[in-house]
């Protein structure tokens, strides 16, 4: 998979967290939306590694170590979005897991977050 696909793949959960959002399905846009922020964070680790070893990554927390530590950690990319991404994977493993309802606030901080890190990776990877 090439890291346009990725970040076709990451545009298209995004614009899926939206119609959840605006359905009243709080979980399911807070599943979308990480989905679109994890899929930008291997489209943008790919571009700046310049090979795809980054696809074999097999666990959801070794992707995000990977992305803090060779994007976060090295200033290419905010404190911020590295954050939110995690913020994120907290609330899809509420929504996906634990039963508890994640609230509207939640919900529309995350697909917010999302757009925003998506946006930013790809204009950072110039795809």
């Amino acid at each position: 998979m090439t890291a346009n696909e990725l970040f076709n793949k990451a545009a298209t959960a995004l614009n899926s967290a939206q119609l959840l959002f605006q359905s009243g399905d709080f979980d399911g846009a807070c599943n979308r939306a990480y989905y679109a922020m994890f899929d930008a964070a291997r489209a943008a680790l790919l571009v700046a590694d310049g090979d795809d070893g980054v696809l074999a990554i097999k666990t959801h927390s070794g992707l995000i170590s990977t992305f803090s530590l060779r994007l976060v950690k090295s200033g290419k990319v905010s404190l911020e979005l590295g954050k939110s991404f995690n913020k994120v994977e907290d609330l899809r493993l509420i929504a996906d897991y634990k039963g508890d309802p994640v609230e509207t606030e939640q919900a529309q901080w995350a697909v917010a977050q999302a757009r925003s890190f998506v946006e930013a990776l790809r204009a950072l990877s110039a795809i």
